[in-house]
Parts: structure tokens; sequence; C-alpha cells
């Protein structure tokens, strides 16, 4: 089992900056990429960012390309999403996830709200 703890949501005005933090801990040695994906009331689950463990490889989804980015810190076993530039539209549950090949594991979520 895999265990997921996300930190770092919250209330943020728009044109601002938030960094969100997902550590993972249990049998994480067959995880091979781990990521964001957001939920936006009313709308679908969508993938924000991935990465892999070697951090060799980073995927955006097209809605938050040159102002997310995503890292990891693998003596933390923590991935890091640092949110610029944020605006209304990336309101939303943000869920950490973790996959091997044949397995996804979630984290509970955490609120993003970008208000005024």
């Amino acid at each position: 089992q895999v265990q997921l703890v996300e930190t770092g949501g919250g209330l943020v005005q728009p044109g601002g900056s938030l960094r969100l933090s997902c550590t993972a801990s249990g049998s994480i040695g067959h995880i091979y990429v781990m990521g964001w994906d957001r939920q936006a009331p009313g709308a679908q689950r969508e993938l924000v960012a991935a990465i892999t463990r070697s951090g060799e490889s980073t995927n955006y989804g097209d809605s938050v390309k040159g102002r997310f980015t995503i890292s990891v810190d693998n003596a933390d076993d923590t991935i890091y999403l640092q949110m610029n530039s944020l605006k209304a539209e990336d309101t939303g549950v943000y869920y950490c996830h973790a996959r091997s090949t044949t397995v996804a594991y979630w984290g509970n979520g955490t609120l993003v709200t970008v208000s005024s």
C-alpha cells in the first residue's frame, strides 16, 4: 500500500502563487510516476501535471503549461507543484496520484481557491 499526503492548498488572489506538496509513504518501490489531477466544481477530473520518479520526464495539461512546474525530491519521496499566475479557473480540489504499471493510488485532495 501507498499513502499520499497533500499539503499547501488555500485561498489566493488571481495572479498569485501557491506551492502544493505530496509526500508518499509505504511500499513505493514499484511507483514510477507521480502527479496531480484536479477537479473543479461540476467538471470532470483532469490531469494537471505528472513526473517520473527520476525527474527526467514531465507532462502538463494544456491549461497550465508555462504557469505550473512539477518537481520531485526523491530523498523525501515528495513531489511539488509550483503554481504561478493563478486564475479563477484553476480553482478546484487537487489530488496527488502515484502509479505503478498495474495500480494507481490517490490522496484525499487539497482545495485551491483562486478568488479576489
